[in-house]
Parts: structure tokens; C-alpha cells; sequence
């Protein structure tokens, strides 16, 4: 019950807060009696839950290390995702100059097959082979190789062959290039079938 008489200063007096007790109090007497404040832990135990300070730590610690290990795997393949996005720029950026490079590549092959590839000329195609080598730019395409779509433009058909089993490359009017498995242009050939088996 709550009394609404005035303080001394004419303010009404609030109601007390409801506070619950529990049925066996012994323990907070004894509290009382020892003196000091009541402590949260000290109200938990009266009340009959146990608060484990190791637990709570161990509990806390565990999710720190589970943010700490989602960060890291978030790290990780962000890095990825750089590293990857950092390869493909640089081999966009060695495809955008290498295939200029081409019809320089076919007229030292010209040359070759004409025989006059000699002297100092011999030397620089030689080293501008050798450049482009490195930079990953192989050739492919020779005469005899199996006629294979993905590699190889047809640009006419000779006619039949009896010793071939499968459409072959007869001639290669320009050879074909790649970078690793990507195809930077695909060899330009003269193709032979094989006989009807009748």
C-alpha cells in the first residue's frame, strides 16, 4: 500500500518499487550480516543460478574466434578475387599487343619460306620470336594435323586423299597462335577428306 502524503517540500511521495522476494531469504541475511554491498553474482546465486565467470569467458573467446576466422576466410578470398582480376588484366594487356604482332609474325615466316631470312634480318626476327615466346605466344598448325574446328580455319577444301582417315591440313596458308588455352587466332588451312569408303 502506498501513502500520498506530502514531503516536506509539498511533493507527493512515488510508490515504492515492487520488489520480488523469494521464499527462503536466509541467504541475503547472511549477506547482510557479512556487510557490503550485494553484488549481481551474489543475488544470482540466491536466487539459485550459478554464474561462471570461466564459462562466460570461454563462451566470448569463442565467438571472437569465429568473427576472427570469418574475417580471415573474407581476407583470403578477397585476395583471390584480386590476384585473379590482377592475371586476367595482365593478359589482356600482353593479347592487346601481341596481336598487332601477327602479321609481323607471318611476314618473317614468308621470308623463311622465300630463304630470305639471312644476316642481320635473321637475327632480329629470330629475337622478336623469341620475345613473343616468352611473353606465352605459341605457334601451332602444321601440315598433316587433323582438321580440328576450334583451332583451325578452313579456307578451302583440295579435294580427297587416300591416305588420310579424317578431313586433315594439307597446306597452312597462316599459321595459328594462342596464349595458354586461349586461341589467339586459329591457323588458316587448305584441308584434304579423306576417300568415301564405298
Amino acid at each position: 500500500m502506498t501513502s500520498d502524503v506530502p514531503f516536506e517540500g509539498g511533493e507527493p511521495a512515488e510508490p515504492a518499487p515492487h520488489v520480488e522476494v523469494p521464499d527462503d531469504i536466509s541467504g541475503i541475511d547472511n549477506l547482510l550480516e557479512e556487510g557490503g554491498p550485494l553484488e549481481p553474482q551474489d543475488i544470482a546465486d540466491v536466487e539459485g543460478v550459478v554464474l561462471d565467470p570461466l564459462e562466460a569467458a570461454q563462451q566470448e573467446a569463442a565467438e571472437r574466434t569465429a568473427d576472427l576466422q570469418r574475417l580471415q576466410a573474407e581476407f583470403l578470398n578477397y585476395k583471390r578475387r584480386v590476384d585473379r582480376d590482377r592475371d586476367l588484366v595482365r593478359e589482356n594487356a600482353v593479347f592487346a599487343v601481341l596481336v598487332p604482332m601477327l602479321d609481323v609474325l607471318d611476314n618473317i615466316d614468308r621470308a623463311r619460306e622465300a630463304g630470305e631470312l639471312e644476316g642481320g634480318f635473321k637475327g632480329v626476327a629470330e629475337h622478336l620470336e623469341r620475345i613473343v615466346a616468352g611473353l606465352g605466344l605459341t605457334r601451332f598448325g602444321e601440315p598433316g594435323d587433323a582438321f580440328d574446328p576450334t583451332l583451325h580455319e578452313a579456307l578451302s577444301h583440295v579435294g580427297t586423299d587416300p591416305e588420310v582417315e579424317v578431313a586433315t591440313a594439307k597446306h597452312i596458308a597462316k599459321a595459328g597462335y594462342r596464349m595458354g588455352d586461349r586461341v589467339v587466332r586459329a591457323a588458316q588451312v587448305l584441308v584434304v577428306d579423306p576417300e568415301n569408303e564405298n
